[in-house]
């Protein structure tokens, strides 16, 4: 499974009644596949994986494989507590995903060991694909990484911490490993974009674009400008759009998946609002996406 292009984290569109909305999931999952994703990531961070049961995580990973009809790789999430994890990797599984992004223990502080023993014991309970997503309270060491890249059915690594030494280091360690020449690294940051220059200068040109969810005229543009060393409209693009939008993102907590289901909201596909403990953006900080958004497409042509 390997993966090019602009990695796309649908959001999770939810009814009047807070219910999953399956007909607008393949909307939104239809309009960014023909847009150009290079793979549909359902159900994972972005699509709010930490507020939704194991069977809405079934039924999103049904409606994207569906939707996407083979035309790019679907993977979705599981995460959290061991058990729970197992339930959602078989759950992906029997629900035809192609892989599984795997995210961190639930809330504990686990020694390495544990980790690969984690790992270890959800990859068991399928026998698709796995991802790794290094963040919160998942910090590998390089000879962690090695050894869970070395286990059968882990495939790639996703980088959420944002530490390029560290990363490079763990490259260079998962790169020694006999077996592991495919073993993909993604840069898993939120509003990857901005990162994206520094990541591809240690080898590692693929990234999740949120933006991508709500704007992939804009995504899509910054994604070709860094493939051709287009250092004007990268520039400009940092500066104007994605530089502005992180910095509205980070003036309220949350605001990394809040801000791009209210964008996705705005280019005309009603998604819902976020599930508590989120909120979603308050009036004032919608008008500012709104011209950014406005803006961005501006810039790219649009």
């Amino acid at each position: 499974m390997k993966f090019q292009g602009v990695l796309f984290f649908p959001v999770t569109p939810f009814t009047a009644d807070g219910s999953l909305d399956e007909e607008r999931l393949a909307q939104h999952i239809d309009g960014g596949v023909a847009a150009g994703a290079g793979g549909v990531f359902v159900a994972c961070g972005t699509g709010e994986f930490h507020a939704l049961t194991p069977d809405e995580i079934e039924r999103a990973t049904r409606v994207a494989v569906e939707t996407t009809a083979g035309r790019v790789p679907v993977l979705a999430a599981a995460g959290g507590p061991t058990l729970v994890a197992r339930d959602q990797a078989a759950r992906v599984a029997q629900a035809g995903a192609d892989g599984i992004l795997l995210l961190p223990p639930y809330l504990v502080t686990a020694p390495q060991q544990g980790l690969v023993r984690y790992v270890e014991e959800v990859t068991a309970a399928s026998e698709l694909p796995v991802i790794f997503y290094q963040r919160g309270t998942a910090r590998l060491t390089e000879k962690t990484a090695a050894e869970i890249a070395a286990l059968p059915r882990v495939v790639g690594l996703k980088d959420g911490l944002g530490d390029i030494e560290r990363m490079h280091r763990i490259m260079r360690a998962v790169r020694a490993v006999p077996g592991t020449e495919d073993f993909q690294f993604f840069n898993g940051l939120p509003t990857a974009e901005v990162t994206a220059p520094a990541y591809q200068g240690i080898g590692v040109p693929l990234y999740s674009s949120a933006v991508f969810a709500f704007a992939p005229e804009i995504a899509l543009a910054f994604h070709r400008a860094l493939a051709a060393g287009d250092r004007p409209l990268l520039d400009t693009l940092l500066d104007e759009f994605y530089g502005p939008l992180v910095q509205l993102r980070d003036e309220v907590p949350g605001y990394a998946v809040a801000l791009v289901k209210a964008g996705v909201a705005l280019r005309g596909l009603d998604v819902g609002g976020v599930r508590a403990p989120l909120v979603d953006p308050a009036p004032e900080h919608l008008a500012r996406l709104s011209r950014l958004i406005d803006h961005g497409l501006e810039v790219v042509g649009a």
